[in-house]
């Protein structure tokens, strides 16, 4: 396959092919090269609250398919484990629960919850056992406040990847942020993941797809920032709109801030409102069908329901249609490139050349 090039010049830039979004090569290529190597969301803390307790995952179900298992020991440290027994590779953890130590099934080799070899039956007469190779491995982990990350292979540490935004909201008292059911959902696109992402990160389209949402923020202030890892879409409100109470130790402090969106390489977005959080992972299944989650967390309940964070699930749906007719669009045989808008597409292009760098092995 021909290697993909961005123009990191946007003045002079044509998009990613076409055939980019509709090849299963350059989906199965993505996986390690890009999706491998970024920081994923794998939940809350909550999820292993107590000593002993275990919860067993897949890291993006679909695409990576990795089986991982997070645990807190009995010194209640968290750790994030491969969930493979290093036996034969059967999975070890079945279930959420609350444990003593981990027991494969299949031959009862047992590990602690800190992922290091305890004991296998008739192994005796083995020489050189066991061996560091016999523990389950370790993955690389991050923490925000609540928040739990993992990465397979990364290029930064997760303080590192996250560092802007943790920067700049460190004021936020994450640890009142409740999970809401009622405002956590999936949507299934039936569009390449990549797509879903071209669309999030740019707000030229806003006036003409989003009504409502183009009714409570200022387009004409409308912000961008990049960073290594991503970038930041920044809202400001009309007046009259809801907007955020921002400390004077903010960078923002004095602006009507409506909204934060976050986006980290490659998939994961952070769209903050002053009612709370909507945390959205992209998670690619094949070339064309994506399933995106929406997971709330509230912070101000009255506020819920107000300005640029009033209805998502509307807003959600008009993209889903969207990104749907591109799916179908990028299919023709009269379309490859276009080009960037310099001053409203810039999320988007940086977005391309992280693709192409990626898949270029840069």
């Amino acid at each position: 396959m021909a290697e993909l090039h961005v123009d990191p010049r946007i003045e002079h830039a044509s998009t990613l092919p076409s055939t980019f979004y509709k090849n299963p090569e350059w989906f199965e290529r993505s996986k390690d090269a890009i999706f491998a190597r970024s920081w994923q969301w794998i939940g809350h803390q909550d999820q292993v609250k107590v000593p002993g307790a275990v919860a067993p995952f897949t890291l993006l179900e679909g695409c990576l398919d990795e089986p991982l298992l997070l645990t807190r020991d009995t010194q209640d440290a968290v750790h994030l484990l491969s969930n493979v027994c290093t036996h034969r590779g059967m999975t070890v953890c079945e279930g959420m629960g609350n444990e003593r130590f981990l027991r494969c099934r299949y031959h009862g080799r047992r590990f602690g919850l800190d992922g290091a070899f305890q004991h296998m039956p008739e192994f005796e007469k083995v020489v050189g056992f066991p061996s560091p190779a016999d523990n389950l491995a370790k993955i690389p982990f991050g923490q925000w406040g609540p928040f739990f990350f993992a990465s397979l292979n990364p290029t930064l540490s997760s303080a590192e990847w996250f560092a802007p935004m943790m920067d700049r909201l460190g004021w936020l008292p994450l640890s009142e942020f409740r999970f809401a059911s009622e405002g956590t959902r999936d949507y299934l696109v039936k569009a390449n993941w990549a797509l879903y992402v071209d669309n999030y990160l740019e707000g030229f389209h806003i006036p003409f797809i989003h009504a409502s949402l183009n009714a409570a923020i200022d387009y004409d202030t409308y912000a961008y920032e990049l960073f290594p890892s991503g970038n930041l879409q920044l809202a400001e409100a009309k007046g009259g709109e809801d907007c955020f109470d921002l400390p004077a130790s903010s960078p923002d402090y004095g602006r009507r801030i409506a909204a934060y969106y976050y986006w980290f390489f490659p998939n994961l977005m952070f769209n903050f409102y002053p009612w709370g959080l909507s945390i959205n992972v992209v998670k690619p299944l094949g070339p064309d069908v994506t399933r995106v989650s929406f997971i709330r967390y509230v912070w101000k309940d009255d506020r819920l329901e107000q300005g640029a964070g009033s209805g998502l699930d509307r807003v959600e749906r008009e993209d889903e249609a969207v990104v749907e007719l591109v799916q179908r669009g990028v299919q023709s045989r009269f379309y490859d490139r276009g080009r960037f808008a310099p001053d409203r597409e810039i999320g988007t292009h940086q977005f391309h050349v992280l693709v192409s760098q990626s898949l270029s092995g840069h």
